[in-house]
């Protein structure tokens, strides 16, 4: 995401909790009452779309304050939703202002599914710790297995008082223990939905090294492809490596127990870091969710779209720039080529 817009450094959250939903002051925005405010996808900066006649305006923040003399109010109110348009979509005229930026909640809410996943690693952590195994069950569909597991609930049981007595809440004190448990895997929750995810950008993935060798043979679409999967390879790796911090960060169950509140500020920075990450992800993982791995028009366009993509986020801008230079060249070289091919028909 680019920067803020805004003058000044970004709203601290005691002054977004003063700012609940998106309200002004100025006349002109309730002239403009289906004003949507959202991050410009090229340019990275925050603006307002208006819609004048059957024309659509972006007006930036900045040109805002400036044209119409914003009082404090709405200068401050650009601001937090500077910040807070990084967390959603879009917001308009009267909608609630994002969680992240008045309490720390997420603006979204992971699924059930996702809710037991995360209680489910937590348990079977303390079962491991109890034992001092250093085995570490991941897997969503094994872990699910396990909670229906008799053998394993009484295993959980029994850890839970022996970890309730070492971070001294007491041995029978089961019902706070259960609370410690119930709080931490919320929070980690929303982790597993986002792993979930990055699952799908797995499958654009496998989708792209499949395409590479479809188009072996169209050397113009096979050299952007050559990118795109180095780039892809790049993006998977930084997204695996920000997943294992956060995981490696949580995996002593017992220290992030005593240290739970901390620990809490600690998930929800990570979380919100991949939330903003992958939520640029979402037009990708839609426009490739139905693409058969095979030649066709269709095919190329979304190649080279997904390439405008990844290069400005992945790709060196030497490399990029030289990329750029090359796929012109060989697209007026096919052009001149078909054009030939006309003219001897």
């Amino acid at each position: 995401m680019g920067k803020s817009a805004s003058s000044g450094s970004n709203p601290s959250p005691a002054t977004a909790s003063q700012l609940e939903s998106v309200t002004f002051e100025h006349p002109f925005f309730s002239r403009m009452e289906k004003g949507f405010f959202h991050i410009h996808p090229l340019t990275g900066e925050p603006v307002m779309a208006v819609h004048i006649s059957n024309n659509e305006a972006l007006l930036p923040f900045p040109g805002l304050k400036r044209e119409f003399n914003l009082n404090e109010h709405d200068c401050r109110m650009l601001d937090v939703l500077a910040d807070g348009l990084k967390y959603v979509n879009g917001l308009k005229m009267g909608e609630a202002l994002p969680k992240e930026i008045l309490t720390g909640e997420a603006s979204w809410d992971p699924s059930k599914r996702h809710e037991l996943i995360a209680h489910q690693r937590i348990t079977m952590q303390l079962v491991s710790w109890m034992s001092g195994s250093d085995t570490l069950i991941t897997d969503p569909d094994e872990l699910l297995q396990l909670a229906e597991d008799p053998a394993t609930k009484k295993r959980v049981n029994d850890a839970f008082g022996e970890a309730a007595e070492r971070i001294g809440i007491g041995r029978n004190n089961r019902e706070q223990m259960l609370e410690y448990v119930k709080k931490l895997s919320h929070e980690l929750a929303y982790v597993e939905a986002l792993r979930d995810k990055m699952t799908e950008l797995s499958s654009v993935q496998q989708k792209v090294l499949g395409l590479r060798k479809v188009y072996s043979r169209e050397r113009s679409v096979a050299e952007v492809l050559d990118q795109v999967v180095k780039l892809v390879e790049l993006a998977m790796t930084d997204f695996s490596g920000r997943f294992l911090e956060l995981d490696g960060q949580t995996g002593e169950i017992l220290a992030v127990l005593k240290n739970l509140e901390n620990q809490v500020l600690f998930i929800r920075d990570k979380r919100d870091d991949l939330h903003i990450r992958l939520m640029a992800w979402d037009d990708v993982i839609r426009d490739w969710k139905s693409v058969e791995v095979c030649v066709s028009y269709k095919v190329n366009d979304l190649i080279a779209q997904f390439y405008r993509f990844l290069a400005p986020r992945f790709m060196k801008v030497d490399d990029w720039v030289l990329m750029t230079k090359l796929q012109i060249h060989s697209e007026k070289l096919d052009n001149l080529k078909r054009k030939n091919r006309v003219l001897v028909w």
